[in-house]
């Protein structure tokens, strides 16, 4: 048993010792540190900044609060395995040299993630349609990515450069929208009637803004309806609401006063060929 002790006491006083001792350290160090960050985040999350600050703003600063935090727990580790710091600073500059050439496009997407919270296109909790991707409300704005939730409640993740950098809608940024909605009836209905019938829809609507005042009027002369065009203005949360309350009412309004629905119609004209030489002899 004396010697089993003096082997492990001889074990760990060898430099292969030293560093099995300093390993286990730093793994600590990396355990305890790794929970410690979460509960800052979380403790972050928390906080009276998390309530004062733009939740946009407050994302992105959250998520560079937990990038350095994990940045700085690994130097720690690498310096308890006896790494200097000179040799931490020159690979750390080596790294992010090799690093910022084969990550240009996510240096891209933090470049853009700083232009999204310094102009504010828009924020959490607006509904966005970029170019070329199904559009979603903002759930979140880290560094480098922002997170989309569809109707549907599917997740898109979108890199911040092309969002920076690409036309994107936003229809939620303003408080109120404008509505406008489209409606054919046939060339025999009259088109005062019309007006009227299509003004006292409109006028039963709650939901829309008197002001600027809402009209319904003769858009142009189709090929086979005369086409209506109503303009109005509600909130932006209502503005879904308005539109399909008033497709149905205005179908059921239109068959009320007897005004029929046109449908395409094309025009067929035979025309007899010409006889053959032999037939006119």
């Amino acid at each position: 048993m004396e010697n089993f002790w003096l082997s492990v006491k001889e074990f760990f006083a060898s430099p292969l010792g030293e560093f099995v001792i300093q390993l286990l350290i730093a793994i600590l160090v990396l355990a305890v540190g790794w929970v410690l960050i979460r509960w800052l985040l979380k403790l972050l999350n928390r906080s009276k900044l998390a309530r004062k600050m733009d939740k946009s703003a407050f994302t992105f600063f959250r998520s560079a609060v937990s990038i350095t935090l994990k940045v700085v727990l690994v130097l720690t580790a690498a310096s308890i395995l006896g790494v200097s710091s000179a040799s931490i600073i020159a690979l750390i500059g080596s790294i992010g040299v090799a690093v910022g050439l084969a990550m240009q496009g996510s240096l891209s997407n933090l470049a853009g993630g700083l232009m999204i919270l310094i102009f504010k296109p828009f924020a959490v909790g607006d509904y966005i349609q970029p170019q070329d991707t199904e559009g979603g409300t903002v759930k979140d704005i880290s560094i480098f990515y922002t997170t989309l939730l569809t109707v549907d409640n599917r997740t898109i993740v979108l890199p911040n450069g092309d969002l920076s950098n690409k036309p994107l809608e936003n229809y939620t940024k303003m408080d109120k929208r404008r509505l406008d909605m489209r409606f054919s009836v046939g060339y025999d209905c009259d088109i005062d009637a019309v007006k009227q019938v299509m003004q006292q829809v409109i006028d039963a609507q709650d939901k829309l803004h008197r002001e600027p005042a809402p009209f319904a009027r003769l858009r142009e002369q189709g090929d086979s309806a005369l086409i209506f065009e109503m303009r109005s203005w509600c909130n932006t949360e209502d503005y879904w609401s308005c539109y399909f309350d008033i497709n149905e009412q205005m179908k059921k309004a239109f068959d009320a006063a007897g005004f029929n629905i046109p449908y395409p119609q094309l025009d067929v004209h035979m025309v007899e060929p010409p006889a053959a030489p032999s037939e006119r002899s």
